[in-house]
């Protein structure tokens, strides 16, 4: 069983999350979700406008905020900041189980990215949804009640360190090591 990070010391943290870029970072990760529970780490990810991050469940999956339980077009890709998820998660290999698609290393804050934001991601552009993302029961299971503490705090969620939605704009792809930056 993984050791869950102490409240002390996600608060330590928070200087390091603060010093992100805040208008050109890095990819870090690239995760699809191809079923419930399972993560594949990816060399690359296609983003697509239809279908998000292509071979993630996403659109399978659907969603308890639309009326007919469908994808929800507002919440197609999730990004997590890099550093927020390597604070919490303590070892890479665990990062993924966040269940996010995209790490990266870049000040998510709704200040520095409001709704409507749009960012290049590679060669694809996403743009900043308003639906908020929060953490979950399957968020604290993996990384403990002071994580999702941390997160859903006032100052998590004025940093969206639990990140945010995106949907693609414009298809490209994104691959650990690409930029990510402010339009």
């Amino acid at each position: 069983m993984a050791v869950h990070v102490a409240a002390e010391e996600l608060e330590a943290g928070l200087s390091q999350i603060l010093s992100s870029p805040a208008d050109l970072g890095t990819v870090e990760l690239v995760v699809r979700r191809p079923s419930e529970g399972e993560r594949e780490v990816l060399a690359e990810g296609l983003l697509d406008v239809e279908r998000g991050l292509v071979g993630d469940d996403w659109q399978a999956r659907g969603s308890r905020q639309t009326d007919d339980g469908s994808a929800h077009p507002g919440m197609q890709l999730t990004l997590m900041n890099a550093r927020a998820i390597a604070l919490i998660a303590g070892e890479r290999e665990r990062r993924a189980l966040a269940g996010d698609q995209l790490y990266v290393d870049l000040d998510l804050s709704p200040e520095n990215l409001p709704p409507g934001a749009r960012l290049e991601v590679g060669s694809a552009v996403v743009e900043v949804t308003e639906v908020p993302h929060t953490g979950c029961a399957k968020f604290s299971q993996r990384f403990g009640s002071a994580a999702i503490r941390f997160v859903n705090s006032p100052s998590g969620r004025a940093l969206r360190l639990r990140g945010m939605y995106v949907r693609v704009i414009e298809p490209g792809v994104a691959r650990p090591g690409d930029s990510i930056r402010k339009l």
